[in-house]
């Protein structure tokens, strides 16, 4: 009895002995023995792991990629603009024996190198390559992490900053610079326009002036699409070269009367007596009638009438001055 009593008290002993030297393995962990402070070589993997109850110790290393935010950093870029810049980095452990014990914290490394290699590259780097051109960076900072990491037994797997702010003034002044841009590009366009348009009227106007009808046409086709919008107002279009016309006119007129003008005067002023005047009688006088003699001032007011009459009896087309006959011709 005294037998049977020891053989299950060694039983339970050993059960128990065995119990505390099993340890269970995540799936998503490795483990990592240490005997006596001694790490093993041996790296437990998923599953139920035998160690020695009171020698062994076993840590569990979470082998799964980890996403580690990088705080906003603030610095000034090569051309000089000062920014905040924050980021994330992908990594996993890929050695857990170095992660346990070459560092001390391999996560809280990893955040505090991460941090100083995102400064470091904001001041190599300029404001426009952060802003659009991210990817060179973003693989600048991956080897950047690496360096450090590969000796931890740490992977990098992706380095990508998410996030540039800017001060406001700087904001506004880039808002600037697109409005800018964007006019001068609406401005070329709208020359453009307007020199293909202009080399096209330059052609119609070619094709008009030998065919003049086809700008009275036009003319008349404008006031029709004018009237088509059923204005109580009409606009019609007044060529300037007419205008040029009358005002030559005006002037040829006005030069033409007032040489004829001083003409009169030096004439009266000399004394000399006209075709009419040799009998002191006016032309087509009845011979029976007694003419009485009109004063000098009449004459030359009615020269200068005569003057003006034959300017205004320009022919339209600028040739030259029709013929009109003297008031005593009639």
């Amino acid at each position: 009895m005294i037998v049977v009593d020891a053989l299950i008290a060694l039983l339970v002993v050993l059960a128990v002995y065995a119990g505390l030297g099993v340890r269970m393995v995540q799936q998503t962990q490795r483990g990592v023995v240490f005997r006596f402070g001694r790490v093993l070589d041996g790296v437990r993997g998923p599953g139920l792991a035998r160690i020695r109850p009171v020698a062994d110790r076993l840590r569990r290393v979470n082998v799964q990629t980890v996403t580690m935010p990088i705080p906003a950093q603030e610095g000034i870029t090569r051309d000089n603009v000062t920014v905040r810049v924050d980021a994330v980095v992908y990594f996993k452990v890929v050695d857990p024996v170095k992660a346990i014990v070459d560092v001390q914290d391999y996560g809280f490394a990893m955040s505090q190198v991460a941090q100083t290699s995102l400064r470091s590259i904001i001041g190599k780097s300029e404001l426009d390559d952060l802003l659009a051109n991210r990817e060179p960076i973003n693989q600048g900072l991956e080897l950047m992490l690496d360096s450090p990491a590969l000796g931890w037994g740490i992977q990098i797997d992706r380095v990508e900053i998410k996030d540039v702010a800017l001060p406001e003034s700087m904001k506004r002044s880039m808002a600037r610079q697109a409005e800018a841009d964007r006019e001068r590009r609406a401005r070329i366009i709208t020359a453009d326009g307007e020199f293909q348009a202009s080399a096209r009227l330059s052609e119609a106007a070619k094709v008009m002036a030998e065919t003049p009808a086809a700008l009275q046409l036009r003319l008349l086709q404008t006031v029709v699409e004018v009237a088509a919008e059923k204005n109580s107002t009409l606009v019609l279009p007044f060529p300037v070269e007419l205008l040029r016309f009358l005002e030559s006119s005006t002037e040829r007129a006005t030069a033409q009367a007032a040489g004829a003008a001083g003409a009169a005067a030096q004439a009266r002023t000399a004394g000399a007596p006209g075709p009419a005047e040799e009998d002191g009688r006016g032309p087509g006088a009845d011979p029976g009638v007694e003419q009485l003699e009109l004063p000098q001032v009449a004459t030359a007011a009615t020269a200068a009438t005569a003057a003006t009459t034959a300017v205004a009896a320009e022919r339209a087309d600028g040739q030259g001055p029709l013929r009109v006959a003297p008031p005593h011709a009639a």
